[in-house]
């Protein structure tokens, strides 16, 4: 009986411990999160010295990496470079990458650091040119190019990045795009092309403007 007894307190102690332990990994994952979030550098590396996973997610599925773009905690960005460990294409459920990130805020200088370290400049679906394309970022889209993202790159529903640029009226992107050989006749899921989508959008002048470009490129090209 006195063993009996003796085992169950064992394993009672065991089962205390065990979630002690569970509860301090817990805090020490938000304590992780919550440094990111604030871009404590210096605790995000202390934590990365003592094993923290680089390449865990949220809640929402963000890695640090992410997390830390999205939050513009530049120094924590820099100390998640500098662990071996990190994944620099590790996506999110909705499969963007920390290029992705970089590209949506124009970090054109940080793209260029990533790129050389990696970084996948395109994949099936949405891509970072789409992201750049769609703020009007065009020395992320140049940098882009020079690194060979496809110009015509279809997300799900089959918009291109010049189909972005047009939706989000920049009109230097749109010119951009063409003048490096973008396609301004493809269509998307729906079967519209890039002015239907600027039309649609409200940007009546610049759909004119891309009509009237396509126009005369063609023209150019038949000699006329």
């Amino acid at each position: 009986m006195r063993t009996l007894v003796r085992s169950g307190w064992q394993l009672l102690a065991l089962w205390w411990c065990a979630l002690a332990v569970s509860t301090a990994h817990a805090g020490a994952t938000e304590d992780f999160w919550i440094a990111i979030r604030n871009d404590r550098a210096s605790a995000v590396k202390s934590m990365l010295a003592r094993d923290m996973e680089p390449n865990m997610t949220n809640e929402l599925s963000n890695t640090p990496l992410l997390e830390a773009i999205k939050e513009e905690s530049w120094g924590v960005y820099d100390a998640l470079l500098a662990d071996k460990r990190t994944d620099i294409n590790r996506k999110n459920r909705l499969q963007e990458s920390p290029l992705m990130y970089l590209a949506i805020l124009g970090q054109t200088e940080r793209m260029e650091a990533l790129i050389a370290r990696g970084a996948e400049v395109n994949q099936p679906g949405w891509t970072a040119l789409h992201y750049a394309a769609s703020r009007g970022h065009d020395e992320a889209v140049r940098l882009l190019l020079e690194h060979h993202a496809y110009i015509d790159a279809e997300s799900p529903g089959k918009m291109t990045p010049l189909m972005m640029a047009v939706r989000y009226n920049h009109a230097s992107t749109v010119k951009l795009l063409l003048d490096e050989g973008a396609d301004g006749y493809v269509r998307n899921a729906e079967g519209k092309n890039a002015a239907d989508v600027g039309r649609e959008a409200g940007n009546t002048q610049l759909a004119d403007d891309l009509v009237e470009r396509l126009n005369h490129d063609r023209q150019r090209r038949l000699g006329r």
